[in-house]
Order: C-alpha cells, then structure tokens, then sequence
C-alpha cells in the first residue's frame, strides 16, 4: 500500500508550500476577480472557444505553455516540466446555460455570486487558476512530477465527455499522466470515487400527420410518444425497489420533448430525448432493452388504432443512442485516495465518498487514478436559472488540493 514519503504536516510546512497555502487565504480578491470574468465568457457544450482563448491568456501570463489540442481542451504545462510525468489538474470549461451579457453575472448584496455556471464549472476553474498561480510563483520542491492543467470541453450533456474522452484515449499526452484530480463545482465534503454509468437515446416517431377533423383516424407521433414514455415510467417504477436493492439506484428522465406543428394538424413527428443512469452497467443495458420494447409496443398500438379508426398512413420509430458515460470506481488501495483522506484529516476536513457522473468517469474506467472534488466555497442551482456560488470558505478547498497536488507529485 502507498504511504508518503513524508507527513502531510511536515510537507505543509516547507517555505514554498507554507507561502502558498497562506496566499489562497490573502488572495481571495484575485480568484474571485477571475471567477466572475471568466463566468462572464459564454461557454455553452461545443461552444466553448472563447472561454478557451480567455483561458490560455490567463495561463501565459502565468508562465505556462498552454494550447488548444485536438478536442478544444486548453492544457498547459510549465517549459521545465513539459515532458512529464505529470498529475493533472482538471476542470470543464462548458455550461449547460450560459449569460446572455456581462449583467447576467453579478455579486448579491450577500456576497453570493449569481448567474449560469457560477458555479458549475466556475467554481472549479476558478480554483484551477488559483492553483496555477500558486504553483507558477513557488513550485514545491522534490517533485518527481509535474504539473498538468487542463480545462477540457464537452463534461456537460451531448457533449459526452468528449474533452477527457481525447485526452485519456487518443492525446500522445494520457500515457504520462499519472493521476487526475477534476475539480467540478463547489465544496469540500465529497470524494466521487465511482463513476455513475449514464446512456442517452433520442426517441423519433415519424408519420403521414394530417388535419385534424378531416384526416382523424391517421396516426398521431405525440400520442405514440406520450404512451412510450408513460409505459416506460410505470415499468421502471415497478422494478425500481428490486433494480436498486440488488443493484443500486437507477434513475430515468425523459427530456426535451417536441412535436406538431398547430393545434389544429396531427403531429406528423414527436422527439424526446432520455437520460439514463445507474451504479450498474447490467441495469443500464436492462433499461434500454425496456426502451426498446415500450417504443415497439406504442408504435403497434397506434398503427392498430389507425386500423380500427380506417385512417391512412403507418408511423414509424427510430431509436439513436447520443450518449454514454462508462462506470468505474478508484481502488481503496490506491495512493489518490489515501493522499485525499491523509489531506482531509490534516486540514479537518470531514468527507464522504460518493457516487456522481464527471468528467473522472472517463480515467477511472479505464483503471487510472482520478477523483472528482469541489473547489471550495458553497453553491447550488446548477444548471439552473437559480444558480448561485459564495466563496466564503474557498481557501479550504484551495488548500486540499494544494497539497493532495504537492504529496502526488512527490509519490510518483
């Protein structure tokens, strides 16, 4: 089993780790200066090179070299470091809404910052930078490694982990890098240790449409769609008692749905798009067996109603698979998780180990050391109009992954 090289509580007292650890504390002004301007650089999923660009000014001033790889990730190295190994730092640049003007991002009389992904992901890249910064004004010394930051596209929605997908499987970069710690969202109380499997699939029923008294009797895409999507909510329901205790939660959500084009035609077409998710990759292909089979059962229902009302035209179905999010899980004996634990207990922070769906999903299914932590500070409304992100605290979180960062470096 790992042990460090050296306590945490020495290692945290050396000039160079001891300096910056204080500075997270005296230069909150500076990160959240950064939090709120890069939140102000629209970053929607597939949209996100002009945060891209603002981050790769932010790490040159820094003294990195930084770059944009193949993907749209910004990965920056120090010149003295730029041929590893490495631990990477990481935090996704996208967000699942984004301000429509600068005004959207703004300070609460409470001190709260408010707007789309002040949060997720601001929290966590604005904690990436504060790192950076540190680090590029004192590295600490003995390290056997070096530092790789990374802010990657694609975490959120259809963007399927594309970002990390590239850097783990295809950069020339992945076979050095020894181990990730992804900063997403705010907190210091969890460790997301298991990668939560997740498949997504479009549903599209298509058919002749109509008017709506003198073609009645056609088949209606929305009528199928609803009946799939209320069969396969009633099934699920049915079994989710026994699906979560042999096999831990599932969950579903039927999303984005659309069709028709009047009150007065028949739907010739309805879409919606469902998310699947489970601690189980067995429970997750049952799942979309069950979609399978409620779509199938709803297009013969319809198309036999079409019979019985003497309407014309069949409907069709397609189902496409948009999206799949492989499980994993971090060894109990690994070092990533003992240096976290070691961390938390010497800086008193009481941690739980979780279950989530991040951008760590791609390394740990592939059997490398990752975990997912917050950045510090507090937060909620992801993903919401109500998003909300306040910094008090924020060192906290600085400080651990300051040193989980200093102790990996050292142990590898």
């Amino acid at each position: 089993m790992f042990r460090p090289r050296r306590a945490l509580k020495d290692l945290s007292q050396e000039s160079n780790v001891a300096e910056a650890l204080r500075n997270f504390g005296r230069e909150r002004s500076w990160t959240n200066e950064k939090h709120l301007e890069l939140c102000r650089v629209a970053a929607p999923t597939f949209f996100e090179e002009k945060r891209a660009q603002w981050m790769i000014g932010q790490l040159e001033a820094l003294g990195y070299e930084a770059r944009i790889d193949r993907a749209g990730n910004v990965v920056a190295t120090r010149p003295e470091e730029s041929r590893g190994p490495w631990v990477a730092v990481t935090a996704h640049l996208d967000t699942v809404l984004s301000p429509r003007n600068a005004d959207d991002i703004r300070v609460a009389p409470d001190g709260r910052f408010l707007g789309p992904g002040v949060a997720d992901n601001g929290a966590g890249l604005a904690g990436l930078l504060s790192v950076a910064r540190q680090y590029a004004l004192r590295p600490p010394d003995k390290s056997q490694a070096g530092l790789m930051l990374v802010a990657n596209v694609g975490e959120e929605g259809e963007g399927n982990l594309s970002g990390m997908r590239y850097l783990c499987r295809q950069s020339n970069l992945a076979e050095r890098i020894q181990a990730f710690l992804v900063l997403d969202g705010p907190g210091v109380e969890h460790l997301t240790t298991q990668a939560l499997g997740s498949r997504r699939f479009e549903v599209v029923f298509s058919g002749p449409g109509g008017h709506s008294w003198s073609d009645a009797g056609n088949p209606n895409a929305v009528h199928a769609m609803s009946r799939t999507i209320a069969d396969f909510l009633d099934c699920h329901g049915r079994r989710a008692g026994f699906l979560q205790t042999r096999y831990g939660r599932s969950t579903a959500n039927f999303s984005l749905i659309d069709g028709g084009t009047s009150i007065n035609s028949i739907p010739a077409s309805a879409r919606a798009k469902l998310d699947l998710r489970s601690e189980s990759g067995e429970v997750l292909d049952e799942l979309a067996e069950l979609l399978t089979d409620c779509v199938e059962r709803a297009l013969v229902l319809e198309n036999e109603r079409v019979v019985a009302m003497r309407g014309s035209g069949r409907l069709t179905a397609k189902i496409r698979e948009i999206g799949s999010r492989p499980g994993g899980h971090l060894l109990a004996t690994s070092r990533l998780l003992e240096t976290m634990r070691q961390v938390d207990e010497h800086l008193g922070i009481s941690s739980r180990l979780d279950c989530a769906s991040t951008d760590a999903n791609i390394p740990l299914s592939m059997g490398l050391e990752a975990v997912s932590i917050g950045a510090g500070g507090s937060g909620g409304g992801a993903h919401s109009e109500g998003e909300w992100y306040h910094p008090e605290g924020r060192e906290l979180g600085l400080r651990r992954i300051y040193l989980a960062l200093c102790q990996l470096l050292r142990a590898a």
